[in-house]
């Protein structure tokens, strides 16, 4: 199934120890949202804006896995329509923080999103985004 995600989990190597085989990776993003950074990465809804990520292919089970982890067992899945580079649009799951339970920040994890999102070559206003949180 395409899961999107947009967190350090768009990092596949993060992924594959976690015995993830992450499938047919691709940059995307989704519009109408916003990243928010608390404890970790979560979305929120944001006419307007667009959220940055990673289009991939895992099976049912490894996600089961994926989020039953105690730092993102409170993530719900939720279906969303994310467009790639390409121009697609794509149906995909993606797991998000219900906006209630997103509390503090995490400069550190921000910092780490930052240089993953750099790598991927995000575009420049977001990156700026992530760049503030990391800075508290």
């Amino acid at each position: 199934m395409e899961v999107f995600f947009y967190g350090l989990f768009m990092d596949t190597a993060i992924l594959w120890e976690r015995g993830i085989e992450p499938l047919h990776p691709r940059k995307a993003y989704l519009k109408d949202y916003t990243l928010k950074i608390g404890e970790r990465a979560s979305l929120i809804h944001s006419k307007g804006d667009s959220c940055y990520g990673m289009l991939m292919v895992c099976d049912k089970y490894s996600l089961q896995k994926l989020y039953s982890e105690p730092s993102v067992a409170e993530y719900v899945p939720e279906e969303v329509n994310v467009y790639t580079d390409q121009g697609e649009s794509i149906s995909a799951l993606c797991y998000n923080l219900p906006p209630e339970l997103i509390k503090g920040t995490n400069t550190t994890y921000a910092a780490s999103l930052l240089q993953l999102a750099k790598q991927l070559e995000f575009p420049a206003i977001y990156l700026e985004n992530i760049k503030a949180m990391a800075a508290g």
